[in-house]
């Protein structure tokens, strides 16, 4: 009998990707997002910053795929489809499934996309 794994029940790790700042409140503010969303989730959530803080987004990937996850879920928290959701971000992940072949990394879709942002903002001026 051999044992086939669903890679849905793989160890996985998230990481949610901010854009960066050099402001350390920003990424105190993105490090206790990521807290409350383990908190609700249940999952492993890391943060990662595209610039101008760490840990990159290749880092994070690298500690994650270190620490054992077989999966990898990228979460860009950001609202609109400019150059760092349509290119620099996939870039980014494409280098990394070349340095972690065996590695199911995933990337979804930017935050902005979800259709649950317009009632967010609907009903915060509502």
């Amino acid at each position: 009998m051999t044992d086939s794994a669903d890679p849905a029940e793989a160890p996985a790790a998230v990481i949610l990707i901010a854009h960066g700042s050099r402001n350390p409140a920003a990424q105190a503010d993105h490090r206790v997002l990521c807290e409350r969303v383990a908190d609700r989730t249940g999952a492993g959530v890391r943060a990662a910053y595209l610039e101008l803080a760490e840990p990159s987004i290749p880092d994070a990937i690298d500690v994650a795929v270190g620490e054992g996850a077989t999966r990898v879920r990228l979460v860009p928290l950001f609202l609109h489809t400019g150059n760092h959701v349509a290119r620099d971000i996939p870039e980014i992940v494409e280098a990394a499934r070349l340095r972690h072949p065996d590695v199911d990394i995933e990337l979804e879709t930017h935050v902005g996309a979800d259709p649950g942002l317009v009632d967010l903002v609907a009903d915060r001026i509502g």
